[in-house]
């Protein structure tokens, strides 16, 4: 995998937003990173946009509002975060194209983010800014609604990592940058690949058993001459069912610590996962990393 040499946290105040720059911190630990926390402003053109907002403009100081708003991002964890390299900044505009334009632009190895998911609602909520993110990001996103209990800085450690493949061509990327990662923190690696339900059963009628077992025992092989080939040493599961919800219980049975997909294949019936992007990660009771 490529060193994780720059790592860049989009920065909104929040818990969640604590949490995910806490992780970025471990990684940065272990990796010897430079974090880059970044707020995007939005500016509250909304209140001009009524006929009454228009007749009486409240008062509104940008350069006021841009240097509460600096003090408030160099007070960001400022503490925690002393001894690191950080750099933060404040810029304007639309956030996901701004996430996405400066981590291409100035070269990032991983976005670290939260979704929106907190609470027993958690499964139906991932915010449009990380969605459009995971869509364009040109380098691994680190994400999910899980990120309030990060490694320690001192002693980062991701015991067991979860790969989650289908059968594309990316597999080789996905896998080799799962071992690598794993690699870097002596960690057990598994593969899990999903059969999705539709392999079963569609509109209520079955298939034959004979079919699904020739495509479980196709993935497998396709998958352990990859494993060969990159030299990666961990179990191999083919699970059969909804995918997220089969990678979710794949990660619990392994105990995974964190998740590492790809975005997957456009189509075909053993190339899903970019279908099911989101949903695993809504469904993971860990980190995701989507490559």
């Amino acid at each position: 995998m490529t060193p994780i040499s720059k790592i860049l946290v989009p920065v909104d105040f929040s818990e969640r937003s604590q949490d995910a720059t806490r992780y970025a911190a471990a990684l940065a630990c272990r990796f010897h990173s430079e974090l880059t926390l970044l707020h995007v402003f939005i500016q509250p053109w909304a209140a001009y946009s009524s006929p009454e907002g228009y007749a009486t403009p409240p008062p509104y100081d940008l350069d006021s509002t841009y240097q509460q708003v600096n003090g408030r991002l160099d007070d960001f964890l400022k503490d925690e975060l002393q001894k690191f390299n950080v750099r933060r900044v404040v810029t304007s505009g639309e956030p996901a194209s701004l996430i996405v334009d400066m981590a291409a632009s100035e070269h990032y190895d991983m976005i670290v983010m939260p979704t929106h998911g907190y609470g027993p609602f958690r499964r139906f909520l991932l915010g449009s800014i990380t969605a459009k993110v995971l869509h364009d990001a040109p380098c691994p996103v680190f994400t999910g609604p899980h990120l309030e209990h990060p490694p320690s800085r001192e002693d980062p450690s991701f015991r067991k990592v979860l790969c989650a493949l289908d059968t594309c061509k990316e597999n080789r990327r996905v896998l080799e940058w799962a071992a690598g990662f794993a690699g870097h923190f002596g960690s057990q690696i598994g593969i899990v690949h999903v059969l999705p339900e539709s392999t079963r059963r569609a509109e209520g009628i079955y298939f034959d058993s004979q079919w699904r077992a020739d495509l479980a025992e196709s993935a497998r092989v396709q998958l352990t001459f990859l494993k060969s080939e990159l030299n990666v040493e961990g179990e191999l599961m083919i699970r059969t069912g909804e995918i997220p919800e089969a990678v979710r219980t794949a990660a619990e049975k392994f105990e995974a610590n964190v998740v590492v997909i790809g975005h997957g294949c456009s189509s075909g019936i053993l190339g899903r996962l970019r279908a099911n992007t989101y949903g695993i990660i809504r469904e993971s009771g860990c980190p995701v990393v989507v490559i």
